[in-house]
């Protein structure tokens, strides 16, 4: 068996993972990723209480335990990309690049240079010779976030939970009295917990009052507090009075101007082509006139497309695509890899 570096969150996923790995017999070592620690006004980060509960599972399953501090990096690679990109009126994924950055090359590196052999994480994906799967249950599947990772980093790679349900896991981790069992998922920033990207941007970014502007009419129709908060397609948060809703449709960061629209046919809502940038594939291009499928967010849906370049022609237009968002490509079960949205 090998020596194993898990990535431990203090969630039931990677609790259930790292259990998984010591009863096939692994030297498991279980690690804590301090990413970020800092609390901000009225909001509170939960990387104390999160690194206790790691730390109680793996003095359960009998492992060592360390703590690997990432946090210069990660400020560097993931949170100011992403207060870049939502200043340049675009819309990042920062899970995205926390893999890419430190999950799986800054812990991977560490990991190695300790002594390891692999590193494992608690995603729900499946690895196959340096080539990204996706996960049983495709309801949870993560390989979206995970298209930016190498085949080298992949043939290192462990994802123990790629086989099994949601619903498998938390009872796993019942059964198994892990501490973690009956903890909630944590749904906001993938570094700060529970906290929205509004209030997170608001203490980084001065908030830019400006107008909300009908395209049809050219009508100032409201006001809003900063026109990064906005992305295509958005609904709610207008706050433009009643009757039938407002969807946005644009934005000029120049100008500060948002645009909406209640028209949910508006031609700025649909594409059916898009350009991608900063493209990445784990082992392989698309062929020109293979049939792949894209997915647009995570657990959107799969849309059959054909690839030309850095072009790709989706089988049917697909709603509010936002430039600086992730288009990931899958040939059937492989995720092949992918690239960012381009503005037009």
């Amino acid at each position: 068996m090998s020596r194993v570096f898990v990535g431990m969150s203090g969630g039931v996923d990677s609790s259930v993972a790292a259990a998984l790995l010591v009863e096939q017999g692994h030297d498991v070592t279980g690690v804590y990723m301090k990413n970020w620690s800092e609390d901000l006004p009225g909001m509170h980060c939960p990387w104390a209480e999160d690194v206790a509960d790691a730390k109680r599972v793996a003095v359960g399953l009998g492992i060592d335990f360390q703590v690997f501090d990432f946090q210069k990096e990660y400020k560097q690679n993931v949170v100011d990309y992403m207060i870049r990109e939502y200043q340049a009126g675009r819309t990042p994924n920062p899970d995205v690049m926390c893999n890419q950055e430190v999950k799986f090359k800054l812990f991977l590196e560490a990991a190695l240079a300790a002594g390891t052999e692999y590193i494992a994480t608690g995603h729900y994906a499946r690895t196959s010779e340096g080539c990204l799967l996706r996960a049983h249950d495709d309801n949870k599947d993560q390989t979206y976030f995970l298209y930016r990772v190498t085949s080298e980093a992949l043939a290192k790679t462990m994802f123990p939970l790629g086989d099994f349900t949601k619903a498998e896991v938390r009872e796993m981790a019942k059964e198994r009295g892990l501490w973690t069992a009956s903890k909630k998922e944590s749904m906001g920033i993938c570094f700060v917990g529970q906290v929205g990207i509004r209030e997170f941007l608001s203490e980084y970014i001065e908030s830019k009052p400006g107008n909300i502007i009908d395209q049809q009419t050219g009508v100032i129709i409201g006001r809003h507090d900063g026109a990064i908060f906005y992305t295509l397609g958005q609904r709610h948060g207008l706050n433009v009075g009643g009757g039938l809703p407002y969807y946005v449709i644009g934005k000029d960061m120049d100008k500060n101007e948002v645009y909406v629209s209640r028209s949910i046919d508006n031609g700025n809502l649909w594409r059916k082509e898009l350009t991608l940038t900063d493209m990445h594939w784990i082992n392989r291009p698309p062929e020109k006139d293979e049939t792949v499928q894209v997915r647009l967010r995570h657990r959107g849906a799969l849309i059959d497309a054909r690839i030309d370049g850095d072009i790709v022609y989706l089988s049917s237009p697909e709603r509010a695509i936002a430039p600086g968002q992730s288009a990931v490509i899958y040939g059937g079960q492989e995720c092949l890899g992918g690239g960012i949205v381009k503005t037009d």
